[in-house]
């Protein structure tokens, strides 16, 4: 599994890409993904709302479990995947592409995002 480099990541597995224009996408990580199993429902935060990061925003439903989508950052979501609510299975088949979850309006990130490294090591248990 390859984390993209140009991406952060939080603890809680989320991904996240650079600001453009102050706005970041949200995205779950293959790993996460894989944890799941295959997702069948997808509960997004509303466009407007504000988000925090590390407090749950939405929720994800696969065939094994119901998960907590959780913010990695600060700020107000901007835009949601509807090709995702239509077809959670993307979050399986496209995690870092046309996967993502939601844009965000960053107004707080937290300093405890990893790298794609860092991300690797935590999520393989080889963290040191």
């Amino acid at each position: 599994m390859s984390n993209p480099q140009q991406l952060r990541y939080s603890k809680e597995h989320e991904w996240l890409s650079d600001a453009e224009g102050g706005v970041s996408t949200v995205g779950i990580t293959e790993h996460a993904a894989n944890a799941l199993g295959d997702v069948v429902f997808v509960q997004l935060p509303e466009v407007g709302s504000t988000v925090t990061a590390g407090e749950s925003c939405g929720e994800l439903e696969s065939t094994k479990s119901v998960s907590d989508l959780y913010s990695p950052v600060t700020g107000e979501v901007t835009e949601v995947n509807e090709d995702v609510v239509n077809d959670p299975s993307l979050v399986n088949s496209a995690p870092f592409e046309g996967g993502w979850l939601f844009k965000v309006r960053v107004t707080e990130e937290p300093a405890e995002l990893l790298s794609a490294d860092e991300y690797t090591a935590f999520s393989t248990g080889e963290e040191s």
